[in-house]
Order: C-alpha cells, then sequence, then structure tokens
C-alpha cells in the first residue's frame, strides 16, 4: 500500500512538474514573441509617423510612451496565461501605482515635466538650446529625461522637470543671432580709425550679415583707452565661424593699421620740497 502511494504521488508530481514546465516554456516563447511584435509594431509606428508632419519630438515621445503600456500587457497577459486572475494584479498594480507614486513623486514630475514639453515645445530635436544648466544639441526628449549633447560632444542626460522648471533659450528658434565681442584700443588711438577699419573688415568674412549691418560702437572707457563693442550678425549655424573669424580680424587688423597695444598710463607729479 505504502509503494502504490508513493508511485501515485510520484505520478502526480511528474504531472505537475511537466504542466509547470510546459507553462514555462509557453511563458517564455509568449515573451520572445510579443517582445519582438513590440519592437515590430514601434517600428512600424515610427516609419509611418517619419512620413507624415508630425514633430520627431512628438515621435521620440509617443514611441517611448506605447512601448512602456505594450510591455505592461505583455507583462499582464502572460501572468494570466499562467492562470493568475488579472482584474486582481490591476488592482494590485493600482495600489502599487499610488504608492510608488507617493514615494517617487520626483520622478512623476519629470514624467509630467516631459509631457508639458512636448505639447508647449520650447524645443525640438535637433535645436540648440540653454536648458537646466546645459547647452547644447537636442537629441531626445524622453519619459522623464532629455538627452543633449554638448558642444563638446558630451552626451548629458537632464531631468525634464529640472528642465521645466528653469530658464531655457533657444538659438535656434530666429533665424539669426548677434555674435558679441569687444576690442580692446589704446588711449593713443583714434576710436572713429577704429572704428572704420573694423567696419570694413567685419563686411569681408564670409556669413556676416549685411542685414542687420554690423555694430561697431564705444563701449565703454577703462584706464588704457576706449573699448569697442564688435556686433556682427550671422545664421545660426556659422555662429562659431564669424565668432572665430571676427576674433581673427581685430588681432590681425589692428596690427596692421600699426595701432599700439593697449597699456595703462600713469602721470607722475613729483611735488618740490
Amino acid at each position: 500500500m505504502n509503494e502504490a502511494f508513493l508511485t501515485n504521488i510520484a505520478s502526480n508530481a511528474t504531472s505537475i512538474l511537466i504542466a509547470v514546465g510546459l507553462k514555462i516554456v509557453g511563458a517564455l516563447i509568449f515573451w520572445i514573441v510579443g517582445r519582438w511584435l513590440i519592437k515590430f509594431a514601434i517600428g512600424l509606428l515610427t516609419r509611418s509617423l517619419k512620413n507624415t508632419t508630425i514633430d520627431p519630438t512628438l515621435i521620440i515621445y509617443l514611441k517611448s510612451t506605447v512601448g512602456v503600456v505594450l510591455n505592461v500587457v505583455l507583462v499582464v497577459a502572460i501572468l494570466g496565461f499562467f492562470g493568475i486572475e488579472t482584474t486582481s494584479f490591476a488592482a494590485l498594480l493600482a495600489a502599487a501605482g499610488i504608492a510608488i507614486g507617493a514615494a517617487w513623486s520626483g520622478l512623476l514630475a519629470h514624467f509630467a515635466a516631459g509631457a508639458f514639453l512636448v505639447i508647449l515645445r520650447p524645443f525640438k530635436v535637433g535645436d540648440f538650446v540653454a536648458a537646466g544648466g546645459v547647452t547644447g544639441t537636442i537629441e531626445e526628449v524622453g519619459l522623464f529625461v532629455t538627452k543633449i549633447n554638448t558642444m563638446d560632444n558630451v552626451m548629458t542626460i537632464v531631468g525634464n522637470n529640472t528642465i521645466f522648471s528653469d530658464t531655457i533659450q533657444n538659438f535656434s528658434t530666429n533665424p539669426y543671432r548677434r555674435v558679441d565681442l569687444v576690442a580692446q584700443l589704446d588711449n593713443a588711438v583714434e576710436p572713429s580709425q577704429a572704428i572704420a577699419l573694423l567696419k570694413e573688415k567685419l563686411a569681408a568674412i564670409p556669413n556676416v550679415m549685411t542685414e542687420p549691418a554690423p555694430d561697431v560702437e564705444i563701449l565703454e572707457f577703462n584706464p588704457m583707452g576706449p573699448v569697442l563693442a564688435v556686433r556682427p550678425y550671422c545664421n545660426n549655424n556659422d555662429y562659431w565661424q564669424v565668432y572665430f573669424d571676427t576674433n581673427k580680424v581685430i588681432r590681425e587688423g589692428f596690427g596692421q593699421a600699426g595701432f599700439p597695444a593697449p597699456a595703462q598710463h600713469f602721470t607722475v607729479h613729483q611735488r618740490a620740497a
């Protein structure tokens, strides 16, 4: 009798193990196929949206959102495949969401800020901005963070709420911008002569706009002499080329004109004993 009982237990255990094993194998296949279908669906959605007039920033945000939702649906479906009551799981997930939301309020703030960044669109992918203390080109606006590629080619990830709660400067919005430089003159140099020289030289720099014309005016005075404000205008893509060429023009133009190097001048009065 004991032998028959043990045989029955072994037979039942084997049946249970085989059923569980088949379930696990089925779940793995379900997961692999589901992940492939999600990847395929997101790729298809992305390609379809790129053929429309939808902004690339919104496309990336939608892709991230759809990916998260489909992965949650896949996990729920697998749990249902194992026979777990999905309605109970949904209620548990909602309760967990509330608890996590209370604990991770900062993360949800980044999520909400990301939604507002997409809706209000202070910038888009490809814009050159200064946001959240970082200056560079927008690479991606995600659910929680924004990727900015800085001028020294460093990928920087900034929380969306950090960007949204701070000042945002978008250098790509306007068609042109102003280059702000200064030129120090010696007291012996006539400012009008230097201004005329610089205006002539600036007009010859490639990509400097003629309208509005470059500004060259006396900005201030210091012990060495007058300080000129040198401000050419150019398209956004040409900013750094015009910036560096203007510096060269100031140095080479003043040197060729024979202007003395700026130096402080002092007058010493000697009182008789």
